[in-house]
């Protein structure tokens, strides 16, 4: 992988280098020091990542992603900080692929956090959903269903890697207030749940809120808070810090399947684009009970990790793009 690291930092940018450059098959090709120079390098040469700043003079990482995105879909990390959480969130609305908290202390760097950006950035490796006209979907299913959805008495989201754009498109398409509970993972980390249930709740004719322990669950749309797990238990929500599932924590099946215990056949599940197999287990429990399974594709899936492992393992009734995504929630509302 070709990389291009920007950031206004001399230190910042040796230091993404030299984790970089000690990872086989990965390489800094170029580096830039703001925006504008990251703009004109990517016009001129083709790269297989970005590695972007939020925050830079002369030309912000924000700014130089909207210009990118006009004429190219070169998967793009954001490096960021918590204290620039909101612009985070309009970055990954735009059409970042991902973000990366930065480190508190680049003089000694937590395994923890070098670990989990290495994944991020190895994951965007042959994983990248594809747009194109020629891009073969191998995982195909009938559009239509003869599923009574008048008997949902919940519905349960999982995302990851390209979730909140997703999600942001979701949820705004939705024509009219929900009638029964969305309950939603997406992996993101602490602290930035809080603005990203915020940006949803803006485009939403549902009320759209960060779920707090004992909430009594209602028709709203609910988003998981960061490094907490969401069950569902005597009809409230419960959050816990166990151990990490998937390497992650909120864990998608984690709320799927105690989701799928209380709600039975009345509850369909979503699994949308993001690295790894979290959903997995939780989409099995779901069918299980003889509740709906849905899966977005590959070719609108931004990372087809989550989504393939659902549909290998067999567990999907129905496999759509984006759009038809948005059309059957709709239906599951209404």
């Amino acid at each position: 992988m070709n990389i291009l690291v920007v950031d206004d930092s001399a230190f910042m940018r040796k230091v993404i280098t030299d984790i970089v450059e000690r990872q086989a098959n990965l390489h800094v090709a170029d580096m830039a020091r703001d925006g504008k120079q990251a703009v004109e390098l990517i016009d001129k040469n083709n790269y297989d990542l970005v590695l972007m700043d939020i925050e830079m003079p002369v030309m912000s990482g924000l700014e130089a992603l909207k210009i990118i995105r006009r004429t190219n879909d070169v998967p793009v990390i954001i490096l960021s900080a918590l204290s620039r959480k909101e612009n985070t969130i309009d970055a990954l609305a735009t059409g970042a692929t991902d973000f990366v908290e930065k480190p508190k202390n680049l003089m000694n760097l937590e395994n923890e956090w070098i670990e989990e950006f290495v994944t991020k950035v190895r994951g965007i490796d042959g994983e990248v959903g594809s747009n194109s006209d020629n891009k073969v979907n191998l995982f195909v299913s009938p559009k239509k269903t003869e599923k009574d959805f008048s008997i949902l008495k919940a519905i349960v989201i999982g995302a990851s890697t390209g979730g909140p754009k997703t999600l942001l498109k979701i949820i705004s398409s939705l024509k009219k207030p929900t009638r029964v509970p969305i309950l939603i993972v997406q992996h993101m980390p602490k602290g930035f749940t809080t603005s990203f249930a915020e940006r949803l709740n803006q485009e939403s004719k549902s009320e759209v809120i960060e779920a707090k322990d004992g909430m009594k669950i209602e028709s709203k749309i609910y988003i998981a808070p960061g490094d907490f797990h969401m069950i569902i238990k005597n009809g409230k929500i419960s959050l816990n810090q166990g151990p990490k599932q998937n390497g992650t924590r909120p864990a998608v099946d984690n709320l799927f399947i105690s989701a799928a215990d209380v709600y039975r056949n009345r509850l369909a599940g979503i699994i949308l684009t993001g690295m790894g197999k979290d959903g997995t287990i939780g989409m099995s429990r779901i069918k299980d009970f003889g509740g709906y399974t849905v899966s977005q594709d590959e070719k609108s899936s931004v990372i087809f990790g989550m989504p393939r492992s659902a549909i290998e393992a067999g567990v999907v009734d129905e496999v759509l793009s984006l759009d038809e995504v948005c059309q059957r929630l709709q239906q599951m509302i209404g």
